[in-house]
């Protein structure tokens, strides 16, 4: 199966509770794979109509105000930030399922004709689109609706790459950023190469805007490309249940018991320790992956909203989840400092994310495959405890 054709292929093993599907393909050499993980065992009550006027008929799945209250996000946001979304191939209902998204849970209206919703090819077309791709279409789904969650009143900006070669996709990037995004969100990745460090220094290294990657879910897999680049925030995956704590909710880290899925974790080969990773044992020489996290098990997932590819409602994981959360939960701790690079700004505000110290995913121990006080491969330093992690 070549890149441009990939479709939802079955997960090499199901989570053991639920039967799932990665919805991007195994990807060729020198492309990436999207890291959306769905449910195909998940169903929906029979008395939920696609366009719900009350936000109380809910879908399966966690939606925006259980999101927020895990994440203790009391902020929406400012309609003059703006969210950027890099993924590969075109979504053709992009629009109109963000529209059903946020009718059902009563988030204020984000429409092309008002301005809040965009989408472009990576030249920044709004018209000569990337071709069709049913696999990546529920990817952009899971992106767009998930900043719809976290940062309802923020601006969407949805970049198309016209094929899923990194040189694509990082050129996506680039546009976003030209387009006014100071938070870009890439919930894909791939093995790394020696090229990496060309492509940081091409594609991610944008001063001043916060640049987030997923970390894969395979488990611990040395590290995946760009989650690993020095310039963005890499983030990783757990598991989110309610539970009786005073948060109300808890985390671990999510994993298979086989290792085959789960959110991944490595140092990588080429790229240089970053100088906020130096006061941080990794174990690694080099960069460490993860830097945060956030809710990305299937079993716990997210309720979205997809039709191209897929019949309407249905429960998403996988570290895709993941990353537009936290690029949008930066995005509500504003603007990024000129100049600085914002990955760096949650080691100094470790006090402000729930530390999860239970769960691995591998068997090299810890800290990059266990998780435990502070920072470990997994998870990073922690989950969201409101925006304040997040600001310069």
């Amino acid at each position: 199966m070549t890149a441009a054709t990939a479709s939802a292929v079955p997960a090499a093993a199901s989570t053991g509770r639920l039967a799932t599907e990665r919805v991007c393909g195994t990807p060729s050499a020198g492309h990436a794979a999207c890291f959306a993980v769905r449910q195909t065992s998940a169903a929906e009550p029979s008395s939920l109509r696609a366009n719900a006027v009350s936000p109380n008929a809910t879908p399966s799945g966690y939606g925006p105000s259980d999101l927020r209250s895990a994440y203790a996000l009391t902020a929406s946001g400012s309609s003059s930030e703006t969210v950027g979304i890099v993924d590969a191939y075109d979504d053709p209902n992009a629009a109109a399922d963000l529209a059903t998204y946020r009718s059902q849970y009563g988030l204020p209206a984000c429409t092309t004709a008002s301005g809040c919703f965009k989408k472009v090819s990576q030249t920044g077309s709004t018209t000569a689109l990337p071709a069709k791709n049913s696999g990546w279409a529920g990817e952009i789904s899971l992106d767009i609706e998930m900043v719809s969650a976290i940062c309802p009143n923020c601006h969407i900006l949805l970049v198309e790459a016209k094929s899923s070669t990194l040189a694509n996709l990082g050129a996506a990037v680039n546009e976003a950023v030209k387009l006014g995004a100071k938070f870009v969100s890439n919930s894909y990745g791939g093995a790394e190469s020696s090229a990496v460090t060309s492509y940081d220094s091409s594609y991610f290294n944008h001063p001043g805007v916060a640049i987030t990657a997923s970390a894969g879910d395979d488990d611990y897999d040395g590290g995946s490309y760009p989650a690993t680049s020095k310039y963005v925030t890499a983030v990783g995956g757990t598991r989110l249940v309610r539970s009786s704590t005073a948060r109300g909710w808890s985390e671990t880290v999510w994993n298979t018991t086989s290792y085959t899925e789960g959110t991944g974790s490595g140092c990588s080969a080429y790229i240089a320790k970053p100088s906020f990773q130096s006061g941080v044992a990794t174990s690694c020489a080099k960069r460490a992956e993860s830097d945060v996290s956030a809710v990305a098990d299937p079993a716990t997932g997210v309720a979205v909203y997809q039709t191209y590819g897929a019949s309407g409602w249905t429960v998403y994981g996988g570290t895709s989840v993941a990353s537009p959360i936290i690029a949008s939960v930066y995005a509500l701790a504003g603007v990024p400092a000129s100049g600085a690079y914002p990955n760096a700004d949650p080691y100094s505000h470790v006090g402000s994310l729930n530390d999860v110290t239970s769960g691995k995913n591998g068997t090299c121990g810890a800290p990059i495959c266990t998780a435990g006080a502070g920072w470990d491969g997994p998870t990073g330093l922690g989950t969201p405890k409101g925006a304040a992690a997040f600001a310069a």
